[in-house]
C-alpha cells in the first residue's frame, strides 16, 4: 500500500482543485482497507474524486483514496466489485459480457464507492435498481457487516452511507441478460448525450451541481434564471447544460462556491426554488469558505 505525506490532491480530483493533505493512503484490498479504517481516527474516504469540491486551503487529517481497489468479477448474471472499481470500466465490460445495467456509467468518471453512495444515476437508470447487497465496515463497532439492497435507504440521490456510520467496502449486482447490440446501442446514446450536452471528463468540472428539486430540473430552472451567462477569468456555467460548472484553468475551491451561491441566489430570486447542491465539500475550509458552505448548504459545519 502506498502512503504518501504532504501530499497535492488537486491533480487526482476531476475538478483539478485541492490543496495539500497531511497523510494519503491507497489500499489494494479489502484488508488493507478495513486495516486502515480500524486504526485511523480523523479520515476522509474517497474514490475517483469526481462530484466533489477539495478545499484548496488542503487537509490536515489523513484521506484514504480507494482507487486502487480495482478487484471485480463476472459470474453469469452476478456482478462482484471492490469499492474503487471505476464505473466506465465495470460498464464496457459487462456490456461485453451481455449484461445490462451499467450502461449509464459508462459516462461517469465516479467509482462503484462513489456511485452507490450518491445513488447515482441517469438515462432512466440509476445503481441501486441492480444492487443486491453491500459489504460495509461499520465505523462504531469496527467490524465488517453486509446489507442486502433494502437496507440501504436508497431514494433520490441518497443512501445510508450519508450518515457516516458506514463506509462502503464492495458490492454485489444482478445484471439481466440482453443482446449484445443493444448494450452497445444503449451505450452510444449516453456516450452522444454527454458529448452534445455535458462537459467531457477532459473538462474539469464535478458533475452535476445542484440535485433537481421534485418534479422539476436543476438545469432547465437555472438556464431560463440566465445562469450560462455567468462567467469570469477562473469559473464558467458550462454554456450547453447550466449545472455544470467549469474550472478554466486555475481556479480555488472559494471561486467555485462563489459562483455556487450565485447560481443557487438567482434560481431563488427567480423562482423562489432553494437548489440543493449535489457537489460534496471536503477539507479544512478558509473563513470565507465557511460563509459561503454556510449559505449553500444550509447548515453550519460540513465535513
Amino acid at each position: 500500500m502506498q502512503i504518501k505525506e504532504n501530499f497535492e490532491i488537486k491533480p487526482l480530483t476531476t475538478y483539478k482543485i485541492g490543496g495539500i493533505v497531511k497523510r494519503v493512503y491507497f489500499p489494494e484490498t479489502q484488508e488493507e482497507l478495513t486495516e486502515l479504517l480500524r486504526t485511523l481516527k480523523n479520515y476522509i474516504v474517497l474514490g475517483s474524486c469526481s462530484n466533489v469540491l477539495f478545499s484548496s486551503n488542503g487537509y490536515k487529517g489523513d484521506v484514504i483514496i480507494t482507487s486502487e481497489m480495482k478487484n471485480f468479477e463476472i459470474r453469469g448474471t452476478k456482478v462482484y466489485a471492490d469499492c474503487g472499481v471505476k464505473g466506465p470500466l465495470l460498464a464496457q465490460k459487462t456490456s461485453e459480457a451481455s449484461l445490462s445495467g451499467f450502461e449509464f456509467m459508462i459516462g461517469f468518471p465516479g467509482s462503484i464507492g462513489g456511485d452507490i453512495f450518491m445513488n447515482a444515476g441517469a438515462h432512466g437508470q440509476s445503481i441501486s435498481d441492480c444492487l443486491i447487497s453491500c459489504c460495509l465496515f461499520d465505523k462504531t463497532k469496527k467490524e465488517v457487516v453486509f446489507k442486502q439492497k433494502s437496507e440501504m435507504e436508497f431514494s433520490y440521490r441518497h443512501s445510508i452511507l450519508h450518515d457516516s456510520k458506514y463506509i462502503l467496502l464492495s458490492a454485489e449486482f444482478e445484471l439481466k441478460k440482453l443482446p449484445q447490440e443493444e448494450i452497445k446501442a444503449l451505450i452510444e446514446r449516453n456516450l452522444n448525450f454527454r458529448k452534445t450536452i455535458q462537459p467531457s471528463l477532459a473538462t474539469p468540472n464535478a458533475g452535476s451541481v445542484f440535485k433537481n428539486p421534485e418534479n422539476d430540473s436543476a438545469g432547465r430552472l437555472l438556464d431560463k434564471a440566465g445562469a450560462k451567462a455567468f462567467e469570469n477569468d477562473k469559473v464558467k456555467v458550462w454554456d450547453k447544460h447550466a449545472n455544470f460548472l467549469i474550472n478554466k484553468g486555475d481556479a480555488t475551491s472559494e471561486d467555485i462556491l462563489e459562483m455556487m451561491v450565485k447560481m443557487q441566489k438567482v434560481v431563488k430570486d427567480t423562482y423562489t426554488i432553494d437548489l440543493a447542491p449535489e457537489i460534496i465539500f471536503i477539507g479544512d475550509k478558509t473563513k470565507k469558505e465557511e460563509e459561503l458552505c454556510n449559505i449553500l448548504y444550509k447548515i453550519k459545519t460540513l465535513k
